[in-house]
């Protein structure tokens, strides 16, 4: 009983912790149940600790700390209250709209966070007994919200249960879905758009006249049921023109595709090379612009780092995967057999000079007339490869994470450069966090309105294609030091690494990314649309996928990267990463012999 009471006592100080950390501030009190607390303005009130079905409900909990840190941390109380609408029923919307946005912001830095609460939610809403309209109004709403703001998918069940009012949602707000997504980061214009929309619906007035229609209608139905039908086919009317009055065109959706697609045909049709050479330099990306680039730079690993600190960090870096580099080994040896078999050379028989061909000698033997047949060594084709790992450097993949990615990394060059095929090392991230030197020039040239990407890249080669491996070993163990990894900018890597990739005379070029997220970048989102990094990943990928000879493949940590790339893969596990990289280059090379012999 008092390990029970000891192992909940430190539960609650790891939550209280957690709370702390995510709301960003240490001043923050955390209480249980019914604790008495001085003060409500300073503190985070949880769910007591009870036993529901014989377990304790720890998850929940967790993920109500979670979700209430992140409004903590992510939303201001003037503002909120400043746009918060008349109505109980639309102050519960306003209020859930708010939380969504918050966990919005949070769960693209803290990705255990999102699972903690997608879990729960899952579970809480699947429990639901929903009877009244106020009810499931609420919770459709909140559904809705989390499909579109955070691109929840529901589950079957979950979806049938609460559909009641979402059709309606969709009517009155898919038109400003778009809007209210671009404007997360910006609270006054989030909170000021879903106000006004939610006032709008007048929800608590309808909800008022449904409760009185009822009344009334149980009252008409006792003395004249005959003019119930008439009255319901009335309602429906009225409330179908509405939702009409209040219905619009979804223009934002169309405007984008439409613009997409005539940006592709201009460049297509174009007889401008001007126009086809931006295309190129930007990858397909016509809209895509950086403020600056003065800052940017690329350096190579030994440049950022002294070689004492350089070998300390790499032997730091071989003792924490003693035991996952030994496993990653026996993988690579089966790659190296595969590549080496794919390179061996063959015969060609029966001819009239060249090496004597032994296997033939019996037929001479048995006929002294058979002439004698030589035989002569000849290549198999293997084109010249080159294949280059382009690695996240960004903060969440700080840790585990991007350890094994280094030694994986690190074993497979090693592997594939005793094939004779060419391997390059390279990393991404920023110099700074929330904008560096770019944003300083940004706001003192008065701050311009959507500036395009505003921080300062850094890219990193660890290893180039013609340095051997042994020279740049150590350059793996910068991935570890401290500090180093901050902010992560997808596409702008994407096209760095393409453009020194094109300029190699391989036959064969191979380009796989190791990612952890979409790209994050706060000063750049701050002051664009919220998906401006998101979009130029989309349009850069699906320019090297299309027109170009480099392939491209992707994997995942903990993230599905399938919505950006055609060939990918997700792993939940870390410890997954050395054997996924390995057998998708393996595939890729089975893959290539198969179309070079058909």
């Amino acid at each position: 009983m008092e390990n029970k009471k000891d192992k909940i006592e430190d539960f609650k100080t790891a939550i209280s912790s957690t709370v702390r950390s995510l709301s960003d501030s240490q001043k923050i009190q955390v209480f249980f149940g019914n604790q008495v607390s001085k003060s409500e303005n300073n503190s985070i009130r949880l769910p007591n600790l009870e036993n529901k079905g014989n377990k304790i409900n720890y998850e929940e909990i967790r993920a109500i700390a979670d979700s209430k840190s992140l409004n903590l941390r992510f939303s201001n109380k003037k503002t909120f209250k400043k746009y918060e609408p008349e109505g109980n029923i639309s102050k519960k919307l306003y209020s859930i709209s708010e939380k969504i946005r918050c966990e919005k912001i949070g769960t693209s830095y803290f990705k255990g966070v999102k699972n903690n609460i997608e879990k729960y939610y899952n579970k809480r809403v699947s429990e639901l007994d929903l009877k009244s309209s106020e009810d499931k109004m609420v919770e459709s709403f909140e559904n809705y919200f989390r499909e579109k703001i955070l691109d929840y998918k529901n589950d079957v069940k979950i979806d049938k249960k609460i559909k009641a009012y979402k059709k309606d949602l969709n009517d009155q707000l898919k038109n400003k879905i778009l809007e209210l997504k671009n404007s997360t980061l910006d609270q006054e214009k989030f909170n000021s758009l879903i106000s006004k929309l939610i006032s709008n619906m007048s929800l608590d007035e309808s909800f008022d006249d449904e409760e009185k229609r009822d009344e009334h209608d149980d009252k008409d139905k006792q003395s004249n049921p005959q003019n119930q039908e008439q009255k319901t086919k009335d309602i429906d009317e009225k409330q179908e023109e509405m939702s009409i009055d209040t219905g619009m065109p979804d223009l934002e959706n169309e405007a984008m595709e439409s613009d997409q697609a005539e940006e592709e045909l201009e460049i297509e049709n174009s007889s401008n090379p001007e126009l086809k050479k931006r295309s190129v330099s930007n990858l397909g990306d016509l809209k895509y612009k950086t403020y600056t680039d003065e800052f940017d730079e690329i350096v190579k690993a030994e440049e950022l780092e002294s070689v004492d600190e350089l070998s300390r960090l790499r032997k730091n870096l071989d003792q924490q995967l003693l035991q996952l580099k030994n496993f990653i080994s026996k993988l690579a040896n089966k790659l190296q057999r595969k590549l080496l078999a794919k390179q061996n050379r063959s015969w060609n028989f029966d001819l009239e000079e060249g090496l004597l061909d032994t296997s033939k000698l019996p037929r001479i033997i048995m006929d002294p007339f058979n002439s004698l047949s030589f035989k002569k060594e000849k290549d198999t084709e293997f084109k010249d490869t080159l294949v280059t790992i382009l690695i996240d450097n960004s903060g969440s993949m700080r840790g585990k994470p991007i350890s094994v990615a280094a030694i994986c990394a690190d074993i497979l060059s090693r592997t594939l450069e005793r094939c004779m095929v060419k391997v390059e090392i390279l990393g991404f991230t920023t110099k700074h966090w929330k904008g560096g030197s770019s944003r300083e020039k940004w706001m003192k040239n008065n701050k311009p309105t959507l500036p395009g990407r505003l921080n300062d890249l850094r890219h990193i080669i660890y290893k180039s294609a013609d340095t051997p491996w042994r020279q740049s070993k150590n350059n793996m163990g910068l991935m570890l030091k401290e500090g180093l990894l901050k902010e992560n900018i997808d596409g702008e890597a994407l096209k760095w690494a393409f453009n020194k990739m094109s300029k190699r005379k391989e036959d064969r070029k191979i380009l796989m990314i190791i990612s952890d997220g979409a790209p994050v970048d706060d000063s750049t989102l701050s002051t664009n649309s919220s998906d401006y990094l998101e979009t130029n990943l989309k349009k850069t990928v699906k320019w090297i996928e299309n027109k170009s000879n480099i392939e491209l493949l992707a994997i995942g940590i903990g993230h599905d990267v399938t919505r950006y790339y055609n060939r990918a893969v997700k792993i939940t596990d870390v410890q997954d990463l050395g054997d996924v990289m390995i057998n998708q280059l393996t595939d890729l090379f089975v893959e290539n012999k198969k179309k070079t012999i058909h």
